[in-house]
């Protein structure tokens, strides 16, 4: 069980509902069964079988209404964790996040994440690339609509075939990761600059076709900063949206001088992410 901490607001709780799925035979499908609770359902893909590095994901479905977190959560809730120690054959995981919407969450902030139906990527690297490989993961996630209810489930997956049915699932959440970028780079959505604003606030400059369906979210460099959603500002040069925000959330002792920040750039059809050290 876990216990929803907010960010920076308080979110109600109304009930725990936890859903303790009895880990299932691995077998040959391409998809484990779906792990049920009343709100949403959760399983494993695997792709198709070629080398040590396979392609998996994990897909969620969401009932109409109800939401799930990307691995920042914005002003309240938890990101979903993830336990794949207990797989065979595995040398590491790695989650890929497509790109997330922001929602207000109630309590006069926004948070972060999905709705309906989504499949998170995973890089898979196996131990040894000619024997089986079996995932095996713990999953603990949050579904809200306005009241937020955490789940727990287990799901159990060989990777056997040549050829996987999940292939075009997995391929098309790939394709929805931000991809990787530098500021300045000649793309029609792209950062363009970013700057202190005297000591206490951030303003992140924006080259953007359409600045209305435009998201930007920013990460510290470890999981401990819960750096604010940066603000759009509503006047800005022709073709450039500035965003701005406090340098806020902080764990004890940290500095934001040469801090590594993440932003995560979200357009309507583009998404990027650049790395950069704050100056």
């Amino acid at each position: 069980m876990f216990s929803i901490v907010p960010a920076h607001a308080a979110i109600a709780v109304a009930a725990t509902l936890l859903v303790s799925a009895q880990s299932t035979i691995a077998h040959a499908d391409d998809s484990s069964p779906w792990q049920r609770d009343s709100h949403s359902a959760v399983r494993l893909l695997a792709g198709s079988r070629s080398g040590a590095v396979l392609l998996g994901g994990i897909a969620f479905q969401l009932q109409r209404g109800w939401k799930t977190y990307w691995r920042t959560p914005g002003d309240s809730g938890v990101p979903p964790r993830f336990d794949f120690s207990k797989s065979d054959n595995v040398e590491a995981v790695t989650v890929l996040w497509p790109a997330p919407l922001k929602f207000d969450d109630g309590a006069g902030g926004h948070s972060i994440g999905y709705h309906d139906q989504i499949v998170l990527p995973l890089r898979i690297v196996a131990k040894t690339a000619d024997k089986p490989v079996t995932l095996r993961a713990e999953i603990n996630y949050a579904v809200c609509e306005k009241l937020c209810i955490p789940v727990e489930a287990k799901a159990e997956l060989g990777f056997n075939s040549v050829a996987s049915t999940e292939d075009a699932a997995l391929f098309a959440a790939l394709d929805t990761v931000p991809k990787p970028a530098n500021i300045g780079d000649p793309n029609p959505l792209t950062i363009r600059d970013v700057k202190r604003e005297g000591a206490g606030k951030v303003a992140v400059d924006v080259v953007t076709p359409d600045a209305r369906d435009v998201n930007l979210f920013v990460e510290g460099p470890t999981p401990d900063w819960a750096l604010p959603i940066p603000t759009p500002l509503e006047r800005g040069a022709a073709g450039v949206k500035r965003f701005m925000f406090d340098l806020d959330g902080l764990p004890p002792g940290a500095r934001p001088d040469g801090a590594a920040l993440k932003f995560t750039l979200v357009g309507p059809e583009k998404s990027y992410e650049f790395n950069i050290n704050l100056d």
